[in-house]
C-alpha cells in the first residue's frame, strides 16, 4: 500500500510520500515522487498503484518532455500524463487482468507553469480523468487514507502556513503508519512556494522524526486527561 498526501494552501504546496513497496511478503524502498523543473516550469507527480504501471507511464511522459514537448499550464501537463496512463492501459491491462492484477494508478500532480496564475494541485485517476483541488478541499490522499484524514480535516484550511501544513501532514502520515504495516519510513517531502518555480525536496528517516512522534503521543494523552469528566457521571452513577 501507499501513503501520498498533497496539500494546497495560499502560500504554496506541501506534499509527502512514503517509500515502502510491498510485493507479497517482500518489502522494499522505492521513491514514489517524480519531479521535473526548469525555468518557469515546476511540477511533481506522486503515485499509488501498480509499480510497473507507474514506471512505464512516467517513462513515457518523461520521453515527451525530453523530445521537446512543453506545457504552459499545469492542466495541460496533467492531461498529457493522463494520456500516458491510458496508453499503458491499452498495452498492459489485458495481460494484467489475465494474471489476476487490477490495472490501478492514482496520481497527485502539483506545481506551476509559466502561464498559471498560481500553484495547482490535481488528483488524476487510473482512467486518465482528473479533478483540481480548490479552496474548499485543501488536501488529497491516495493509497492508505483512512487513519490520516481526521487531523487534516480538523486543522487544515487555505490560510494555514506551509509549515503548519507539513506538521499536520506528518502527523497524518504517522497516524497511518502506526495503524498499518504497509506504510513506513523513509518519507519524501516536497515543498513548493507560490510563484517561486523552485521545488524543494527532502527525505526524512524514522530517526529524524522519533521525537516529534513521541511528543505528539504525549500531547494526545495529556489532551485526553484534560477533557472534563462531569458529563460522564450519569453513565457511571450505577457502577459500584
Amino acid at each position: 500500500m501507499t501513503y501520498c498526501l498533497g496539500i494546497k494552501v495560499k502560500e504554496g504546496l506541501v506534499a509527502l510520500a512514503d517509500t515502502r513497496i510491498t510485493a507479497g511478503t517482500n518489502t522494499t524502498t522505492k521513491k514514489k515522487v517524480y519531479i521535473k523543473q526548469k525555468d518557469n516550469y515546476s511540477m511533481f507527480i506522486m503515485t499509488s498503484g501498480l509499480r510497473s504501471v507507474r514506471d512505464k507511464a512516467v517513462h513515457y511522459f518523461e520521453e515527451l518532455i525530453n523530445e521537446g514537448v512543453t506545457y504552459n499550464k499545469m492542466y495541460k501537463a496533467v492531461n498529457a500524463f493522463g494520456e500516458q496512463i491510458k496508453r499503458v492501459a491499452e498495452e498492459d491491462k489485458g495481460a494484467l487482468d489475465r494474471a489476476g492484477f487490477k490495472f490501478n494508478l492514482n496520481s497527485i500532480v502539483g506545481g506551476q507553469m509559466k502561464d498559471d496564475e498560481g500553484h495547482k494541485l490535481f488528483l488524476l485517476y487510473s482512467e486518465g480523468n482528473w479533478v483540481e483541488l480548490d479552496e474548499g478541499s485543501p488536501y488529497v490522499i491516495i493509497g492508505n487514507s483512512g487513519q490520516g484524514k481526521a487531523i487534516l480535516n480538523r486543522v487544515l484550511n487555505e490560510d494555514s502556513t506551509m509549515k503548519q501544513a507539513l506538521k499536520a501532514g506528518f502527523l497524518s502520515f504517522d497516524s497511518t503508519r502506526v495503524s498499518n504495516n504497509d506504510v513506513d519510513f523513509p518519507i519524501d517531502v516536497i515543498l513548493y512556494k507560490k510563484d517561486s518555480f523552485s521545488i524543494v525536496e527532502h527525505r526524512y528517516e524514522q530517526k529524524d522524526m522519533e521525537e516529534v512522534s513521541r511528543l505528539w503521543a504525549e500531547k494526545l494523552k495529556q489532551a485526553l486527561d484534560d477533557i472534563p469528566e462531569e458529563w460522564m457521571d450519569k453513565s457511571f452513577e450505577k457502577i459500584e
